[in-house]
């Protein structure tokens, strides 16, 4: 019998003021993670913080310094060989023998947007149950509230941060939108948000709506969707600490 490969979200609020996480985890979810005593993460760090949150409701199974939490690979800075598929099987090894194993993101769903897609597959490929719980997913939260297309929609990651680069890959992304009626979404480092918005808002028709979610579960948060010519006829000040996601769809 093997065990399960958890996938348990974490709040939105990485690098900001904490949010209750009872507000944004469901009671079963968190007691689920208390429960874990094997975890694979994106950051060891932010997991342990977040279980000293978790711990804080519903207490921890095995006091935090027994829990095994082990990081994701990465490829070696300035290598593009990829990680080894051994090395994310080796990931799995706790599952393998039986126990639990909980997977976690820095913020949001694990696997969605995250390197953490990887074990998922891993674990598919050597018979592992995956087990997702729920919580919030920027990128569903920001589509819903967006009144963008939200029956036909792609995420498309991060944008080229060169200038040239950038612009033809917005005007490639318009163009798809407008012959497929597609809703296009996109992120941005926090630092960066102004710097997207105002390419956008540079690049885009007049009449091509532009929707963007800031803060999203945390208190002050806001969506706002307008034309482009709407953004310009009425600036906004983004943000450049809360995360930040923006969508686009183009007119007809």
């Amino acid at each position: 019998m093997t065990g399960t490969l958890v996938l348990v979200p974490a709040p939105l609020d990485l690098g900001t003021e904490e949010t209750p996480l009872e507000d944004v985890l469901p009671r079963g979810v968190i007691r689920r993670a208390a429960a874990l005593a094997h975890w694979v993460a994106e950051d060891a760090r932010s997991a342990r913080a977040l279980l000293k949150r978790v711990h804080a409701i519903e207490p921890l199974t095995l006091p935090l310094q027994a829990i095994q939490i082990t990081e994701l690979p990465r490829p070696r800075k300035g290598s593009h060989t990829p990680v080894p598929a051994e090395a994310w099987h080796a990931l799995l090894q706790p599952a393998l023998d039986g126990h639990d194993l909980g997977l976690v993101s820095e913020a949001g769903l694990p696997a969605v947007a995250d390197p953490g897609a990887t074990l998922v597959a891993a674990a598919h490929a050597a018979g592992v149950p995956v087990l997702p719980l729920a919580g919030a997913s920027s990128l569903l939260l920001a589509l819903a509230a967006s009144g963008l297309n939200g029956q036909s929609f792609a995420f498309v990651g991060y944008l080229p941060q060169e200038a040239a680069s950038r612009t033809a890959r917005i005007r490639e992304l318009e163009a798809l939108s407008r012959r497929l009626g597609q809703t296009q979404l996109m992120i941005e480092t926090p630092y960066r948000n102004a710097a997207l918005l105002g390419a956008l808002l540079a690049c885009l028709a007049p009449s091509t709506r532009v929707s963007v979610s800031c803060g999203l579960t945390l208190p002050g948060g806001w969506t706002r969707t307008e034309a482009v010519a709407g953004w310009l006829a009425r600036p906004v000040q983004m943000p450049d600490r809360w995360p930040a996601v923006f969508g686009l769809l183009a007119a007809a």
